[in-house]
Formats: structure tokens, C-alpha cells, sequence
């Protein structure tokens, strides 16, 4: 593939590189284009693309009472990277080259979905966790992928697969857990049709979470509210 690099594994300056690559980043988050480190070492002019999906509400939706924090998601570090990742073939993942990410996948896919249920105006609160509010549930998640995935195909899908856990803070037991999964088929193999594919597989997600954890916490909060 012309548009891609092998991505460095289980090598030892894959820590040193990354480290490399995140400064990079940060120090021009906000321009256009910016230098990042390449395969050999050396630096290449990069594009920066930060995704941004709105979710629109759905009817079904359930207006709820409760407040809610969002943990940070975890993830592997191949999957939370600056670097745009690619599966080429399923044993083998690669990164485009002259391409990066704005933000870091975890950031974006946090910012959706706290962007999509404030928006939404069915709960009570919801913010980061540690910015203080007294919430009643915690959403827990865990990226699995954030990959442009080839799967056999001619032209790649933006795949997205999350899970998310929602715990009541008060005992810390877990009241539903469910795997999110959705590839997105790009236009063409080109970067900016696959961040396209990415943002409505992001939207996609994201609002199949916000939906989720207003549905299992009403519920939850009904089955105690039904036990008293």
C-alpha cells in the first residue's frame, strides 16, 4: 500500500518513538499540518484531522434523573495513538503515512459521547470523572479498535469496537455491560474519505453508547426504586 508504513511492534524503541511521536502532536495540535517521525527515523510533513460527529437524539430516548461521570477510556497504546492505523491484512497493521490524528481516539470518542448526551437534554449531568459533580452512575470503557480495516475487501471500513461497563457508585457493582461494534465502508482508499468513514462510525458508536446508558441506568435506577 503507497499511502501506508509498517507500524513498529515488539520493539524496544517503540516506546521512544512513541513518546517522539505524542510531543510531536501536541506541539501543533493546532495547525495544519505538522512534523512527525516516520518509520526510518526522519521527519515527514503530516496532515492533522480531528473528528467531529454530532449525534442527534433519538425519540426513544428516556429522560432520566440521575447524573453520570465518564472514566477516562482505556485502550492498548497500537490502538490509542496520534497515528492513523490501517489493517491492511488481518495479522498485519500498518499507519498512514503523512497522517495523524488531532487528538488521541480515547479523547474523541469521550468527547462524543459526553458532547452527545448533554446535547440531548435527557440527563440530569454528565461530566468527566474527578470534575466534582455527585454522580449516581459511572461509564466505564475500553476501546478495543479504532482501525481503517480492510477485511478481505477493496476498500476499507473504519472500525470502531468499544466496550462499556455502567457501574452504580454507590456499591460499585455493575448494573450492564455491552460490546459497541461498527465498521463504516470509506468511499475510497484515499485519507480523507477513510476520516470521513471514521467520523460516522464514531457518531454511529457514540450514540449507540449515549442511548444505551440512559436506557440501563433508568432501568436500574427503576428496579431499586421498585424494591423499596
Amino acid at each position: 500500500m503507497k499511502t501506508t508504513e509498517t507500524l513498529f511492534r515488539f520493539s524496544k524503541s517503540r516506546t521512544r518513538m512513541r513518546v517522539a511521536t505524542v510531543a510531536l502532536a501536541l506541539a501543533c495540535a493546532t495547525l495544519s499540518g505538522c512534523a512527525l517521525l516516520n518509520a526510518g527515523g526522519e521527519r515527514t510533513q503530516s496532515t492533522l484531522y480531528a473528528l467531529d460527529p454530532r449525534v442527534a437524539p433519538d425519540a426513544a430516548w428516556p429522560n432520566v434523573k440521575w447524573q453520570l461521570s465518564l472514566s477516562p477510556p482505556t485502550a492498548a497504546r497500537m490502538i490509542d495513538s496520534f497515528r492513523i492505523a490501517v489493517r491492511p491484512t488481518p495479522d498485519e497493521v500498518q499507519v498512514y503515512k503523512g497522517a495523524a490524528w488531532a487528538k488521541l481516539p480515547s479523547d474523541m470518542v469521550e468527547d462524543t459521547i459526553i458532547r452527545a448526551l448533554e446535547d440531548s437534554g435527557r440527563i440530569a449531568a454528565v461530566a468527566r470523572q474527578g470534575t466534582g459533580i455527585a454522580a449516581d452512575y459511572k461509564l466505564v470503557l475500553d476501546m478495543r479498535r479504532f482501525e481503517a480495516d480492510y477485511a478481505g475487501g477493496a476498500l476499507p471500513s473504519a472500525t470502531i469496537e468499544i466496550n462499556a461497563k455502567l457501574l452504580r457508585n454507590s456499591d460499585q457493582s455493575v448494573v450492564g455491560a455491552q460490546t459497541f461494534r461498527h465498521a463504516e465502508p470509506a468511499a475510497s482508499k484515499e485519507v480523507p474519505q477513510v476520516v470521513e468513514a471514521f467520523s460516522r462510525s464514531l457518531e454511529r458508536v457514540g450514540g449507540d453508547i449515549a442511548r444505551w446508558t440512559l436506557q440501563t441506568g433508568n432501568t436500574a435506577t427503576s428496579g431499586v426504586a421498585g424494591g423499596r
